[in-house]
């Protein structure tokens, strides 16, 4: 068996792949275009692949070969899941293993924006610090506060589990009752109006879908408050970029903390990027030693299982597995 892996990820990981079959890894930094990953991954017959490489019809019928894509990832809008299923390419991901990593993360970004720690702290080597001053850098309280969340998946409930320690209310929208965070966190289920007019932080957490795409717009952000922090830990595209970049300069919301961007990267010169109301992280949520050591893990047991006719730990389409 032949696998093609298209970036360098953690060992433990290569190390199982490399006891099933053949293994080859990208051997570059940034991620093969089209025509190179088709050359890289000729003959493979599984692949494990990441968010930077478009999966879909067209790449399938370049790679026949292929019976299973692999994500790096827990989110997989990098992949055309139907036009696998009508190949008979098994789909997998990687969730649960990069839940609380990526939870941390987030509350890591809403802290430092309500905190203004990013911009304080660069204060210090810029020889802006004279003095202990009652009016510098003020930001906003975090406890007692009211957290939105967008999305009580996996990672919007650890969340919002981390955000009871600060005694936070929380609220979120959902397409789904979550009766366990209702219950364990004291979460009150609402719509996204009503969320977004009463939080003041929200956090986003929706996989994305063609409904996820642009939903926190001008309209969106302009029935926030006034002192409200956005955090976007889920995929870029599902906040409008300019909208936002707007609402903080015009003062219409008071922060956000962005590790998702679209695209990615972002420019260097791209607004957000030089807004001080801003913080924008280079998507490193899941960047832990341990959590992407255990992506790894999965990622290569997903593509082993199906490849010896086993079920996957996790697979989107699982009907394929029987065909």
């Amino acid at each position: 068996m032949r696998v093609a892996v298209t970036r360098k990820i953690p060992e433990r990981g290569l190390e199982l792949l490399r006891t099933f079959g053949e293994v080859v890894v990208w051997p570059e930094q940034l991620p093969p275009n089209r025509e190179q990953l088709v050359e890289f991954a000729r003959g493979a017959d599984g692949l494990l692949s990441l968010l930077t490489e478009p999966v879909d019809a067209e790449l399938l019928e370049q790679l026949p070969t292929v019976r299973v894509v692999s994500n790096f990832a827990v989110g997989f809008d990098n992949i055309d899941v139907a036009a696998c299923s009508a190949r008979g390419v098994a789909v997998c991901t990687t969730p649960d293993v990069l839940t609380d990593t990526t939870a941390d993360f987030a509350f890591a970004l809403l802290l430092a924006s309500a905190r203004r720690v990013v911009e304080s702290a660069n204060a210090v080597p810029r020889g802006d610090w004279k003095t202990w001053e009652p009016l510098g850098y003020l930001g906003l309280d975090v406890a007692g506060a009211t957290l939105g969340v967008v999305g009580m998946g996996r990672i919007g409930a650890a969340m919002a589990k981390r955000a009871t320690g600060f005694g936070m209310r929380i609220l979120y929208s959902d397409a789904i009752v979550r009766t366990d965070a209702e219950r364990e966190l004291g979460a009150e289920r609402v719509d996204l109006e009503t969320l977004l007019r009463s939080s003041d932080f929200i956090s986003l957490h929706v996989p994305l879908t063609p409904e996820t795409t642009g939903m926190i717009g001008a309209k969106q952000l302009a029935m926030m408050k006034p002192n409200a922090v956005l955090v976007n830990t889920s995929r870029g595209p599902v906040v409008d970029n300019e909208a936002l970049a707007d609402a903080l300069e015009k003062g219409t919301i008071w922060g956000a903390a962005l590790d998702v961007t679209n695209p990615e990267p972002l420019p260097a010169n791209h607004r957000l990027v030089s807004l001080p109301n801003c913080i924008v992280t280079p998507h490193v949520a899941s960047a832990t030693e341990e959590t992407r050591a255990n992506m790894s893990e999965l990622a290569a047991k997903n593509l082993i299982a199906v490849l010896q006719g086993e079920p996957p730990l996790r697979c989107l389409n699982p009907e394929v597995l029987h065909g």
